[in-house]
This record gives C-alpha cells, sequence and structure tokens, in this order.
C-alpha cells in the first residue's frame, strides 16, 4: 500500500484554520467552563441547603449525559425555546461549556473538603473572615491539589471538540473528513489530525505534570 500526502498538502492551508478554530473552541470552553464551573463547585460546598440540593442534580444530570447529545440538544433545542438562533460554534461552546462545568465543580468540591478541617478552625479561631480563610488557606491548597484532575479535564476537552463536527463547525475533524471524502484518502488525512491532536494536547499535559511536581509542596498540609 503506497501513502499519498497530496491531498493534505494541497489544503494544509484549510486544515490549519480548522486547527485554529479548534485551539478557539477548547480555550474559549476552557474558560467559561472553569469559571461556570468555580461559581457552581463553591455554591455546592458554601450555598445553602435549597440551592445545594439543585446544584447537585445539575451535576449528576452532566455527568449521566454523553456531551454528544448535549450537543445537539442545544443545537436544536435552544433555538425552539427560546427563539434565538444560534451558530454551530456558539452552540458548541455552551454544550461543552455546560458539559465541562460539572466536572469542574466536582474536582473544586474535592480539593476543597481535601484540606483538614483543623485549618479552617484555626483560622476562624485566629479571627479571619470566611472569605479570607478560603482566599488565604483553602483555595492555595487546594488549587495544587486539583492540578492533576484539571489536566485530565483540559485533555478531554480539547478531544471533545470534535464531536463538533456533528453540527458543522468547521473545526480540525470537519475538514479533514471533508477532505478525506474528496481524496479518498482517509489514512493521510486522518493520520495528520491524528497527530495534529497529539502535537496539541501531549505538551499540555506534560505542562500541567511539571507545574504540579514544582508547587506541590504547597498543597501539602
Amino acid at each position: 500500500m503506497e501513502f499519498d500526502f497530496s491531498a493534505v498538502i494541497e489544503s494544509w492551508r484549510f486544515l490549519l484554520g480548522g486547527f485554529g478554530i479548534t485551539v478557539l473552541l477548547s480555550l474559549c470552553t476552557v474558560i467559561c467552563g472553569s469559571l461556570l464551573g468555580g461559581v457552581i463547585g463553591m455554591a455546592r460546598i458554601y450555598g445553602p441547603v435549597w440551592l445545594r440540593a439543585i446544584i447537585v442534580f445539575y451535576i449528576d444530570s452532566m455527568r449521566a449525559i454523553p456531551v454528544l447529545v448535549i450537543l445537539v440538544w442545544v443545537y436544536f433545542a435552544v433555538p425552539i425555546l427560546t427563539g434565538w438562533s444560534l451558530a454551530p460554534f456558539w452552540s458548541a461552546l455552551m454544550a461543552l461549556s455546560l458539559h465541562l462545568a460539572a466536572y469542574v465543580a466536582e474536582v473544586l468540591r474535592a480539593g476543597i473538603e481535601s484540606i483538614r478541617p483543623g485549618q479552617t478552625r484555626a483560622g476562624l479561631a485566629l479571627g479571619m473572615s470566611q472569605v479570607q480563610l478560603i482566599r488565604k488557606v483553602i483555595m492555595p491548597q487546594a488549587l495544587v491539589r486539583m492540578m492533576p484532575d484539571f489536566g485530565s479535564i483540559l485533555s478531554r476537552t480539547i478531544k471533545d471538540t470534535a464531536i463538533a463536527t456533528v453540527i458543522a463547525v468547521p473545526e480540525l475533524m470537519r475538514r479533514a473528513d471533508s477532505i478525506a471524502a474528496q481524496s479518498y484518502r482517509p489514512i493521510e488525512v486522518f493520520t495528520v489530525a491524528l497527530v495534529a491532536y497529539f502535537l496539541l494536547i501531549f505538551p499540555l499535559t506534560r505542562l500541567v505534570d511539571v507545574m504540579y511536581r514544582r508547587f506541590a509542596h504547597l498543597g501539602r498540609s
């Protein structure tokens, strides 16, 4: 069997544009999902009881439903329910962010609850307010402990952007599939896509590991 990458070489600008959209969608999803997940996680821990019940239901629902189902539902249902017409990119961003937020909230909760209660009692005994206690004692340690899990979430989020192809977001996989269909060279085209995802995700996961080893001592108590 002979390999022919001429179709990839001829369409490299087209593929590069898709790679850029993948990076943009991943970055926006991580930012939006992390911010929303942070708010949800803090509300679950420190919010009123009635709010915690709602948040637990939301988190469990997002974790129980495949992200592909959420993506398709948002794309088709939101315009019908609200009358707002969302472009595929924004539908994908909304769905992926909502899904990611549930996992970020759980990681945040686990990180905060891993801090020994004695530190909380000591801070309160010193006259610290709850906000000061969270900002100066709990969160600096919890954030370090969350790094490995957040690294896994980061890589999974980038990989999840590939499913946005089902709603015609012109990201890397969508464009690779288009080139493969036209050139009849799926092995070559998807091999390049595979390498592109690897080059994007592998350095990020290694960077998170390096950062964790560098700051791990700050999370020990």
